[in-house]
């Protein structure tokens, strides 16, 4: 009790970012004295519980100690399945309140929203039915008979001496009056579980008789000293001057200026009266990314945040982030020996090259050491040098549970929807959070399910106070309303006519800025003065006749774009492409890659296509891409031709931003003649008819709803004059009118868009529903207890392939790890990757060396939606388990431990849950079925 209580207090000092503290303690009379003295409390008292005959009779020799002093109890076998029914947490928790009521004189509601902190410490706070099981069985609190008043008075003295040791026995009466908002318990909550995992760690808090020797401020300073727990982020506000702040923090190129979106918001965060929301939407290639890094360093030095979450809609996104973060953080000013923690959260991050040496760098044993032994020298507090700070991944900040706690994030943002999903141990991704500045990229990227989670995720943030950041290039507008409606909170309905004007604005850019609580603001600045005029064209959906076209306009060489809304459509029309311009000159990228061969296919696709100066292997000759949807998100790539699949309109926008990117030349005069003009043709449809009818892949994928709305918004740019569409100037028009409620198209689309309405509106209310199965409450009412917080939850939530799938509404997918069988037998690293990586042995009697291990966890795949329906998923996984090695599911060998292999043969073939798959470096993965 003293060794967590102690932990608390220096979690409060030391590492609890300035706005989490500043939170509980504005509602306490005492202010932050009052707030540090009640998280030492609870989490001194948190393991009241044990003090319990259901809990003390666990050891037979304890319990026979106990008895002799007059502590009667039964045994365990006694106590039967009752004994479960009062877990110590739950115990603890009744425990506290009687006592508060009893010797304090506080009610039941009062009293519950101090102690329910105990009762969730493991994790799950308890609900109703479990406090009233207990309610019936009192024996399992006090034994009745002659020693249930020796019982209570041990527990109340026990509590007693708590609240004087810890310096809350004055101030119960005070706190009697108080109501704690359901933030401010959550947070608690989640100081004590970290408290008490910390104090119950025998390497940092050895056990008696070991450390007896020691005091409690010894045994402390030593556990603190050998945890070395780095300290939150304390942001200072950044240079005034906006060019000053983006010349100081990023690499910028010679002759680079601060865009007027950039400029705007930054003075937009420093002039909003509370820090809170602020969603900037911005044409691609307009500095969002700096723009909401020099953002969130204003918003943490007004608000106190201690850290950022920046969060992406994939692991290739966050694993492009990631660098660009660190690049960031080591050019933030910070004090000499500041250590800054770092994470890249998703279930991969452990294969990134950048993370896996920050963590080899970061590497330390967690243990007490003595005081004496300490190694660094002491600096005077007022040798303030600046220097950049020390980045670690820390080692006790790892795990699916804890590693969310560090200060600095990328990640996806399945990351931050968990915070919305009912699940175990939410109160700690909830701090996690709370103590950060949370970015939100391609905030467009998510449907009604995924929306669902992140509405009620933002409530709790604007509930929270955190600053969020929120970009996207092609946000509806009713989104966008949305997304600052749930951030406020039900205090901002008072607003009305302003969140109406935040649903009705067309500015574009656009910047929408929202405090906790209150009514928003909308600022539309310039883009920057380069756009580009893109003309559209209708492309008959004939393979043959795709090769042909690509042929006359590549004629002179040039680079062409393919986008393709499904992998088979990829493969196929690579398969009619290379027949016509050769192997070399057709690339293909797709999901059905391994990592590893998707890591090379990214970075070879912006060494030969990225920006000028920096794409030295661009091809002088013809050269097609034939992509799905990788190409939309995150690559910095430039093609002098578009051809794309029918899809949203804000998606086609995004395809249109890898045309003519970047500038190559006076008017574009390095691009082949012919390819000087920017041009996308418009094809996976059937023009033919009245009505244009999607092929079935992209109806599958996106709903025809969406593809006739997004064609019908494009008819003034196919037909007529085809006036061509000006990006940045045309992105919200388009966009707008492809979402906006009302009709859209003409007269004679009405019976069709009328069906596909009704198909829409039927699959977004069955996505409502299905999401609000376990997604997380509103934030109730002050003073209202935790009690059932996360009731009929998920239970643990993780980034695995079944917590993804809890927080995006897509079906559970296989990942495999693919390694080779040779042809005796044995097996061993796949042999096309790189040369330090390919044919390593994966012996089968013993764990494989780390590296070898290393790179066939590398080779990870994930297996398209064939294996996703339930009985192919079950007949696969019984199928892959045949090759299940007990050598490799040892501590030793953790790359590999609990995955499923693929072994290839020598053709890189097999065959599984009767299909036939094939794998090549160039193609990727393709089924057919046997």
């Amino acid at each position: 009790m003293e060794d967590s209580a102690a932990v608390a207090g220096a979690l409060w000092d030391r590492w609890l970012p300035a706005n989490v503290r500043a939170l509980v303690s504005e509602v306490l009379p005492g202010g932050e004295g009052d707030a540090r003295r009640l998280a030492v409390w609870l989490a001194g008292v948190h393991d009241i519980g044990k003090a319990t005959p259901a809990f003390a009779c666990q050891v037979d020799q304890l319990a026979d100690v106990m008895r002799a002093h007059g502590l009667e109890m039964k045994t365990r076998r006694q106590f039967g399945p009752d004994r479960r029914l009062a877990p110590h947490g739950l115990a603890g928790q009744v425990l506290l309140a009687q006592w508060l009521e009893k010797q304090q004189g506080w009610t039941g509601r009062q009293s519950a929203q101090f102690a329910v902190v105990v009762g969730g410490h493991h994790g799950v706070p308890p609900d109703h039915g479990q406090l009233k099981s207990l309610d019936d069985r009192p024996w399992l609190l006090r034994t009745a008979g002659a020693s249930r008043g020796l019982w209570r008075q041990v527990q109340e003295e026990l509590l007693e001496a708590c609240a004087v040791q810890f310096g809350v026995w004055d101030r119960l009466a005070a706190w009697r009056a108080v109501k704690l908002p359901q933030p401010v318990q959550v947070l608690l909550s989640a100081l004590v579980i970290v408290s008490d995992w910390i104090a119950s760690n025998p390497d940092l808090f050895p056990y008696f008789p070991q450390a007896a020797h020691r005091s409690g401020a010894d045994r402390m300073a030593a556990a603190w000293q050998g945890l070395r727990l780095p300290g939150p982020w304390w942001a200072e506000e950044p240079p005034e001057d906006v060019r000053e702040l983006f010349g100081a923090r990023f690499d910028l190129p010679p002759g680079a200026v601060v865009r007027p979106v950039q400029e705007a918001a930054v003075r937009l965060a420093r002039g909003m009266s509370v820090p809170g929301l602020l969603v900037i939407e911005a044409p691609m290639g307009e500095g969002k990314t700096e723009a909401a890094l020099a953002v969130a360093e204003v918003l943490a030095a007004r608000s106190g945040a201690g850290g950022v979450f920046f969060a992406l809609p994939t692991m290739a996104t966050g694993n492009a982030m990631f660098p660009r973060l660190l690049g960031w953080l080591k050019r933030l000013p910070a004090e000499e020996g500041t250590r800054l923690s770092a994470l890249l959260a998703h279930s991969k991050a452990a294969l990134n090259d950048e993370y896996a040496d920050l963590m080899r760098q970061s590497a330390q044993r967690i243990a007490a050491v003595e005081v004496d032994e300490e190694e660094r020298p002491w600096r005077p507090a007022d040798d303030r040098r600046i220097a950049s700070a020390e980045l670690v991944a820390h080692a006790w900040l790892r795990g699916r549970k804890k590693a969310m706690l560090s200060s600095f994030v990328a990640g996806t943002v399945d990351q931050l929807l968990f915070a919305g999903l009912k699940s175990r141990h939410l109160a700690l991704r909830h701090l996690a959070v709370a103590g950060k500045v949370v970015v939100i990229d391609e905030a467009h990227a998510y449907d009604t399910y995924m929306s669902s989670y992140l509405d009620r995720v933002l409530s709790w943030l604007g509930a929270y106070r955190v600053p969020v950041v929120v970009l996207s290039a092609t946000l509806p507008a009713g989104r966008r309303r949305q997304l600052a409606e749930a951030y406020a909170g039900a205090q901002g309905a008072d607003g009305a006519e302003e969140f109406e004007a935040v649903g009705q604005a067309d500015a574009y850019p656009l910047l929408t800025a929202v405090p906790p609580g209150g009514t928003p603001v909308i600022e539309g600045p310039q883009a920057s003065a380069r756009g580009i005029s893109v003309h559209l064209e209708r492309l008959d959906d004939d393979f043959g006749v795709l090769a042909e076209r690509l042929a006359t306009e590549l004629e002179d060489g040039g680079c062409a774009l393919v986008v393709r809304n499904t992998v088979n459509r990829v493969l196929e029309t690579a398969r009619i492409l290379r027949e016509q311009f050769g192997d070399d000159a057709v690339t293909v990228a797709h999901s059905r890659f391994i990592d590893l061969d998707r890591a090379a296919k990214d970075a070879g696709l912006l060494a030969r296509f990225g920006p000028p100066g920096k794409s030295a292997e661009r091809p002088r000759g013809p050269h097609v891409v034939v992509a799905s949807q990788v190409a939309e998100q995150s690559l910095d790539v430039d093609f002098d031709l578009l051809v794309s699949d029918l899809c949203p309109v804000d998606l086609l926008l995004q395809r249109m931003g890898r045309l003519h990117r970047h500038q190559r030349g006076e008017g574009q005069a390095d691009r082949p003649r012919r390819l000087r003009t920017a041009r996308c043709l418009v094809t996976g449809v059937d023009w033919a008819g009245r009505v244009p009818v999607p092929v079935r892949g992209s109806v599958a994928v996106y709903g025809a709803y969406g593809l006739l709305r997004s064609a019908a918004v494009l008819l003034e740019h196919l037909d007529g004059p085809r006036r061509p569409v000006r990006l940045p100037q045309d992105i919200s028009p388009l966009v707008q009118g492809a979402y906006a409620e009302g009709p859209v198209g003409p007269a004679d689309w009405a019976e069709a868009m009328g069906a596909a309405l009704q198909r829409h509106e039927e699959h977004r209310k069955d996505q409502a529903e299905r999401a609000g199965a376990f997604r997380l409450d509103a934030v109730g009412r002050p003073g209202r207890p935790l009690i059932g917080w996360v009731a009929a939850g998920v239970g643990d939530a993780d980034d695995t392939r079944t917590g993804r799938a809890q927080v995006r509404d897509s079906k559970e997918s296989l990942e495999v790890v693919v390694v080779q069988r040779r042809t005796d037998g044995s097996l061993a690293t796949v042999g096309w990757i790189a040369p330090d990586k390919a044919g390593l042995e994966l012996p089968q009697d013993r764990p494989p060396a780390p590296q070898a291990a290393r790179a066939a966890a590398a080779c990870g795949l994930r297996l398209p939606s064939q294996f996703s329906y339930a009985d192919v998923m079950d007949r696969a996984i019984a199928e892959l388990e045949e090759l299940y090695v007990p050598a490799w599911q040892v501590k030793d060998s953790h790359w590999l431990a609990g995955q499923l292999i693929l072994a290839l043969d020598t053709d890189c073939q097999t065959r599984l849950a009767g299909f036939s798959l094939r794998y090549s470096p160039f193609d990727g993965l393709e089924v057919t079925r046997v």
